[in-house]
């Protein structure tokens, strides 16, 4: 089955993204567990929660995909923000719970001239010390673009993580299509050897998501601008290879656009009308 969705804002609560989902053809989707700028989450509503659950039963909603805020970089400079970055990932992974068997997501954060060694030292510690053998998530590093001191742009340096984590079973990658074009890898002409490399360097079996976006920039630019899809740099030919590809079509993908409901309705209905059924 093709599983297709966006993010989704959890404002309004849990019940209400999986409406929201529904009401756009979506049969997944993904969401910032607190605000993305900052560090309040709202309250747990066990209420909320068992409406959430009875929705997806009824309608096959499922693969949900967590983000962690923007602002949680575990491997930072500052102590005391990675202190913070660190509680706050605790505290997400056990809010995770109430969505059993689901996923979530982070950046791997920015070493902040500490070099690549030390921020990468800093990510497995936190990683082992937050995974834990009863937990159902699973916990995925992002594919990035590399602006700046961003850890997570090739992926050996995601390998290099992934090799530290003791619990290799509660781990996995999120690939972005934006931002691993943005890094270098040419995914327009070469998506096949792209996946060839990264089934050798970290292995096919680890890629649990992907994130559908277009790209702003050109190839190679290590930045971050995303784009809707079809209007960018990857073009519509290039997503649809994506989910179309043997490697990657049985992953739910979650579209990151610049868009409001309407749009992503628009581009879900564009993308089930490409994607090929077995």
């Amino acid at each position: 089955m093709f599983r297709i969705g966006c993010h989704l804002s959890i404002s309004a609560g849990y019940a209400a993204m999986a409406k929201d989902a529904l009401s756009i053809g979506a049969n997944t989707f993904q969401f910032f567990t607190r605000n993305p700028r900052g560090g309040s989450a709202k309250s747990i509503d066990k209420k909320d929660i068992d409406e959430f659950l009875k929705l997806c039963r009824e309608n096959d909603l499922s693969d949900f995909l967590a983000h962690a805020p923007y602002t949680m970089n575990i491997c930072a400079a500052d102590a005391g923000i990675r202190k913070f970055a660190h509680e706050m990932m605790i505290d997400d992974l056990q809010r995770m719970e109430y969505l059993s068997g689901s996923m979530y997501n982070f950046h791997p954060g920015s070493h902040v001239q500490q070099g690549v060694e030390v921020g990468v030292r800093h990510i497995i510690n936190v990683l082992n010390d937050v995974l834990h053998k009863d937990m159902t998530t699973t916990v995925l590093l992002e594919t990035m673009a590399g602006k700046g001191s961003e850890i997570g742009r090739s992926f050996e340096e995601l390998r290099t993580i992934l090799d530290g984590v003791k619990l290799h079973e509660k781990i996995g990658v999120c690939l972005d299509t934006c931002h691993v074009y943005d890094a270098g890898y040419d995914i327009v002409n070469h998506l096949d050897e792209t996946l060839e490399k990264f089934d050798r360097t970290i292995g096919a079996e680890r890629l649990k998501a992907i994130h559908l976006n277009d790209s702003k920039n050109v190839y190679g630019s290590h930045k971050d601008r995303h784009e809707t899809i079809g209007n960018g740099t990857l073009g519509l030919q290039t997503i649809t290879n994506v989910i179309n590809h043997p490697k990657l079509r049985h992953l739910p993908f979650y579209l990151e656009t610049p868009n409001e409901l309407s749009g992503y309705a628009g581009e879900i209905k564009l993308l089930k009308s490409v994607y090929k059924e077995e």
